[in-house]
């Protein structure tokens, strides 16, 4: 079975009353699926109320990610808080993203050790390249332990795109 991810809006499952109407519409049993990952993409405020569709998620087989978008504009508590929540439930990797791409080094950093306060699985990064910074933040956010990473080829993404894969493979490449 070949290793393939999806991607779903956070919004479309936040609605309690309709979470499991809508995965069981979505998704399948995984040994019928050619996919192997489900990560949902969500705002900060809507994290919380889509953490139970995991649960569902781990119970047909897939390994489950969550990808919380806008992370940059909170508090260091906003980021523990909200790790230790996801702490709670199955899930296989907790990414956030860069989503506005204004980040720096050293601020990817910080934003890492808030979710490894609060959260002890794995962590993944999703930049964007506003500010020309994608490549050495996603390289920074490996370095403080973060073992997921996006990227595209020649950057291409929404805005000025994303982690150029041609150049963060070069750079991983000191890595081992």
């Amino acid at each position: 079975k070949g290793k393939i991810g999806v991607m779903i809006n956070g919004s479309e499952i936040s609605d309690k009353k309709n979470q499991n109407e809508v995965l069981t519409r979505l998704f399948k049993d995984s040994n019928a699926s050619p996919v192997t990952l489900v990560r949902i993409a969500c705002h900060f405020g809507e994290f919380v109320d889509c953490l139970p569709a995991s649960e569902y998620l781990k119970k047909q087989g897939y390994l489950v990610g969550f990808n919380i978008m806008q992370v940059a504009d909170r508090t260091e508590e906003d980021i523990i808080s909200l790790a230790s929540e996801a702490a709670k439930y199955p899930i296989d990797v907790l990414y956030f993203a860069d989503s506005m791409g204004s980040l720096t080094p050293e601020g990817t950093r910080k934003i890492v050790k808030a979710f490894q306060n609060g959260w002890n699985g794995e962590l993944g990064i999703h930049t964007h390249d506003n500010m020309g910074n994608a490549v050495a933040n996603t390289l920074e956010a490996i370095k403080s332990g973060t073992s997921w990473v996006d990227s595209t080829v020649t950057g291409m993404g929404r805005g000025p795109g994303n982690a150029q894969t041609e150049y963060l493979a070069l750079e991983l490449e000191t890595f081992g």
